[in-house]
């Protein structure tokens, strides 16, 4: 049997996008002669539709959506994913499905066994669990069909009691079937083929996997969907980060050589996820142009080259707004990258302005010392300043913002924390660094002075990063051990961290909350990020 894998770009609650896209791609499978195709999980709705879910008139669209789709399935079968109704009167009022589409109408329906609500994931919100095994005959072919978790339970320690493909083995089938959306993190397409490896190894069977592709708001998915043999080789393996098609001959997979893509190092995989993100959010929400503050510093020199890469160089505007703090140097390196880009900038000094709220706040503010509240005024007009020409020109004004920032909160409420979209906000400044490296490896885009000068807010005299923060490369191993492995403060002091320091970190941390819950969405590329995956009280004694 020819079986298409279909990696499609699908848009929440864009039903006549979504279906036009499946059906262009059926009659394309039909022309090249294949008998089924497949597409990823919940890809007539989109992926995660969350509380739309609770809407009737969402459910009852996706229903006719998915017939219309069946209406296109004559000589060929679809597996189409889709929310739909539970008949039953109990239980969660939906489930999560995959319709099996044949001679113009749903032959068969299959239900997702497991549902995630860890991390990112909250599908037992919405879903009721799919308690029936069967599998579907199509062909001469008995197929196991599964959805994105159904194959996850396969480790030492299993997650659920049940396993859906011990169930589905029952009935002897010939091929497994998934089709997921598998959020991206720059470590999860080599965990998520070593979890598909299990599988075919262990139930001796090939898999045929067809994973989404591009970004929902702050959720990206890499695609990298794939055709694995009974002995859990590759043999066909699809784009990341784009949409693709291909067909395998159920007859050869076990045979066929394999084509598997180029492996990325995890910087590259952090930029091109990132790229996609930026441009399927502006693309997605229907906005073309970006504009952002460009310090001369390299967080907004970093997200300044990944949203010209996204959506062209005619689409980014950047703003220099320096004060009487900010070096000269600063000020060049800025400029010179905006020339390499070959980008519009604009300059406004905010040194009067400052002195205007310096002489309208001096009755108040009369012999107390320099201190926070003048650095936060700065950043503040900065803020209002961006979002003025957000305002009146209708640009999305891009966060510059990193996660070592966002996580001790080295940052301004209603100033450089102000954006529609936190590029960076999950890259650690660490991190930032090998981007900058990274996107001038062919020639010197962002000038090297940026990335070899000592970190600073120039937001008074002679100010430095580390006159606030441990060494980053301290820091970001701290956090990093707290957010992504969840590690304790004597755990962390354990590996050879100093107790002060440990303590410290972690309170910053856990005190700054209530400013991340203010912030705009960030692009996750970790598998810890700050925003819906990470839920902290902001009223809390623990470690704070």
């Amino acid at each position: 049997m020819q079986i298409a894998i279909s990696q499609l770009n699908f848009h929440i609650g864009n039903f006549e996008s979504n279906k036009q896209k499946i059906i262009d791609s059926i009659n394309k499978a039909k022309l090249e002669g294949a008998e089924l195709i497949i597409f990823s999980e919940l890809s007539i709705s989109g992926y995660p539709p969350r509380d739309f879910l609770e809407f009737d008139d969402f459910i009852e669209k996706c229903n006719t959506a998915i017939k219309q789709v069946a209406e296109h399935c004559m000589d060929i079968a679809a597996i189409v994913g889709g929310p739909r109704k539970n008949p039953n009167n109990k239980g969660k009022r939906l489930y999560n499905s995959a319709f099996f589409l044949n001679e113009g109408k749903v032959q068969h329906l299959t239900n997702k066994t497991l549902l995630p609500t860890y991390d990112i994931f909250d599908e037992y919100r919405y879903f009721e669990p799919n308690t029936d095994f069967e599998i579907i005959e199509y062909k001469g072919k008995k197929i196991a069909l599964t959805i994105c978790e159904d194959l996850w339970n396969v480790d030492d320690v299993p997650m659920y009691s049940v396993n859906p493909m011990d169930e589905l083995m029952k009935y002897k089938p010939e091929i497994m079937i998934n089709i997921a959306a598998s959020p991206f993190h720059y470590k999860q397409a080599e965990i998520r083929k070593e979890v598909l490896r299990k599988n075919a190894q262990k139930y001796k069977l090939p898999i045929y996997y067809v994973n989404h592709v591009g970004a929902q708001t702050e959720l990206l998915f890499d695609g990298g969907s794939l055709a694995m043999n009974s002995k859990g080789e590759i043999v066909e393996e699809l784009r990341y980060f784009d949409e693709d098609f291909c067909i395998i001959n159920s007859e050869t997979i076990e045979t066929k050589t394999s084509n598997i893509q180029i492996s990325q190092s995890k910087i590259a995989l952090i930029h091109d996820a990132l790229v996609m993100g930026i441009r399927n959010y502006f693309n997605k929400l229907g906005f073309k142009k970006a504009i952002l503050g460009l310090s001369g510093g390299i967080d907004s020199a970093v997200t300044l080259v990944l949203a010209v890469e996204a959506l062209g160089k005619e689409n980014v505007e950047v703003i220099l707004l320096p004060s009487q703090y900010s070096s000269d140097h600063s000020v060049k390196d800025a400029e010179d990258l905006a020339v390499n880009l070959g980008i519009k900038q604009n300059i406004i000094p905010i040194k009067n302005i400052y002195g205007s709220f310096e002489s309208e706040l001096e009755p108040f503010f009369k012999g107390l010392e320099f201190n926070i509240a003048e650095e936060n005024l700065q950043a503040r007009i900065r803020g209002v300043l961006l979002m003025a020409f957000s305002n009146k020109f209708g640009h999305i004004l891009l966060n510059t913002s990193n996660k070592s920032e966002a996580a001790v909160g080295y940052g301004t409420l209603y100033g450089d924390m102000n954006g529609g979209l936190a590029v960076i906000g999950d890259v650690y400044k660490t991190e930032v660094f090998e981007l900058a490296e990274y996107m001038n490896k062919d020639s010197e885009i962002i000038p090297w002075n940026t990335i070899t000068k000592p970190p600073s807010a120039e937001l008074r005299p002679d100010q430095k990063d580390s006159d606030s923060l441990p060494d980053y490369d301290i820091l970001d191993t701290i956090l990093f051990e707290y957010i992504e492995n969840r590690k304790g403060p004597s755990e962390i002091i354990a590996m050879g961290y100093e107790k002060h320091t440990v303590d410290r970190i972690l309170r910053m941390v856990n005190l700054n909350e209530h400013k991340r819950y203010q912030t705009a969405p960030i692009l996750r590329i970790s598998s810890k990020a700050f925003g819906m995956g990470r839920r902290i009280p902001i009223v809390a004694k623990y470690l704070s």
